[in-house]
């Protein structure tokens, strides 16, 4: 157990990434759900916008918990080979599986920031941020997706993330920060004394605090 909740989780990570208080061009970007109440806390602590950034993951046939991939916004695609073998899983069910979680993107986009579009980061340093980093697919497609929209610098912001996915965490940001790499690591929740779900409206009023921060 690391952390009583997303909220002391981003109040630990503020330290780390204190650098870019203030600076300019930059964003705070989170995945929803749980991400973007870790994300508010460092957002509200640096002076800089919150928006959010929505990638899916794309679950096993019988056990949708488990990634076998991601997907982003655009329809760029992030498989784990081995998973989808072993898993029989044909092309089409992918394209399938894929094109519903783009339209829950296009969903969440339109829910949370009332267009159906991401966050234009052409040219900005991002700071993208999760609740935990297991698998890495979802985090890994924010990043991928993030670089292919032209974002100029990328700084991966996790509490707690599995050792086995560093470094490909690495290879795709200019920068990782991380609380904690446990070496047994099975779900994020268990770092995590409160882990409750979290809600589109928790989303909204997130980024309606930081909205209401940036106008003072």
């Amino acid at each position: 157990m690391f952390f009583e909740d997303r909220k002391d989780a981003g109040q630990r990570m503020i330290s780390m990434v204190e650098e870019y208080m203030d600076a300019p061009n930059a964003i705070v970007l989170g995945l929803p759900r749980g991400g973007i109440v870790v994300a508010l806390e460092i957002a509200l602590a640096l002076k800089l916008p919150l928006d959010v950034w929505v990638t899916r993951k794309i679950g096993a046939p019988l056990n949708p918990e488990l990634a076998i991939g991601s997907v982003d916004f655009d329809g760029n695609l992030l498989m784990d080979e081995n998973a989808t073998r072993m898993y029989e899983v044909s092309d089409r069910n992918v394209r399938e599986m894929a094109d519903e979680q783009i339209a829950e993107a296009r969903r969440r986009y339109e829910r949370y920031r009332g267009i159906a579009e991401p966050p234009d980061v052409k040219g900005k340093t991002v700071i993208v941020v999760d609740d935990g980093v297991a698998t890495g697919f979802t985090m890994l497609a924010a990043l991928k997706s993030l670089r292919l929209r032209g974002a100029e610098k990328i700084i991966c912001v996790a509490p707690v993330a599995s050792p086995r996915v560093m470094s490909r965490l690495e290879k795709n940001a200019d920068a990782v920060q991380c609380f904690s790499t446990p070496s047994y690591f099975g779900a994020v929740g268990e770092f995590y004394r409160n882990f409750n779900q979290v809600s589109d409206e928790e989303v909204i009023a997130c980024l309606e605090k930081a909205r209401q921060h940036d106008a003072h």
